[in-house]
């Protein structure tokens, strides 16, 4: 199973992007699940989270105007992202706790990074 991120791309100051990540391979329940992003020159950074249970927890900088969500039912996880700003520009990440079964009918629980989207804001 693999996480593969998409929906990056450039996008004006005030404008709105969802990006997605998808898990391949057979059908998947996402449990707790992150997404993170990394600026030029800086370190990685959490920016929003979700539990299991459906909580969710947002970094200040982004705080009401972006949105963590999942579909099961489309093995898909999303982050919208409202009133883009420049400093938003970074390398995004996805990372969830994903459980499966093989086709033996075996329970598996694994840990897995999406590889990076990119998306740029300006004007």
């Amino acid at each position: 199973v693999q996480l593969q991120a998409s929906g990056g791309g450039t996008v004006q100051p005030g404008g709105s992007l969802r990006l997605s990540c998808a898990a391949s391979g057979r059908p998947v329940r996402f449990n707790a699940l992150d997404w993170y992003r990394q600026a030029p020159e800086k370190q990685r950074e959490l920016v929003a989270a979700m539990t299991s249970g459906g909580s969710t927890n947002y970094a200040d900088s982004v705080k009401g105007r972006f949105t963590i969500s999942r579909d099961n039912a489309k093995n898909t996880v999303y982050l919208q992202m409202n009133s883009l700003k420049p400093e938003d520009t970074a390398v995004y990440y996805c990372n969830a706790d994903i459980s499966y079964y093989t086709d033996d009918g075996a329970p598996v629980l694994l840990r897995s990074w999406g590889q990076g989207t990119e998306f740029t804001v300006f004007s």
